[in-house]
């Protein structure tokens, strides 16, 4: 079952994933076989106090098609957050989709996702 029909489903589970930016694309949430997930929020933050400004990029790696660009090398400022996705504009990953993200360096950008799995 390649994508559920949504209006009949039989389980939703919310979940948070984190971690830390790095600089190849990683993916903080990838849908599995018989589900969609729903991503309703995704927040960046630069947890460097000093000098630097970070860029994040963020994609979806579709399992099927063409990848698509969410964002690209949107720079954050030393101690700053910014929303890239909120509820008022949600996401859905197909099966085998992945939600990935890339700074420009490492150790200065913290994701955090918040999504429900919908079986």
């Amino acid at each position: 079952m390649a994508n559920p029909n949504i209006v009949a489903v039989s389980d939703i589970r919310g979940k948070v994933s984190t971690q830390a930016v790095g600089t190849t694309y990683t993916s903080i949430v990838t849908c599995a076989t018989d589900t969609i997930v729903k991503v309703n929020t995704l927040q960046i933050t630069n947890i460097n106090a000093s000098d630097f400004n970070g860029t994040i990029s963020a994609r979806i790696n579709k399992s099927s098609g063409t990848d698509a660009r969410i964002a690209d090398e949107i720079v954050i400022p030393d101690a700053s957050s910014l929303v890239l996705i909120s509820k008022d504009s949600s996401i859905y990953l197909e099966e085998g989709d992945a939600l990935e993200l890339l700074a420009n360096d490492t150790g200065y950008l913290e994701a955090t996702c918040s999504y429900e799995i919908i079986s």
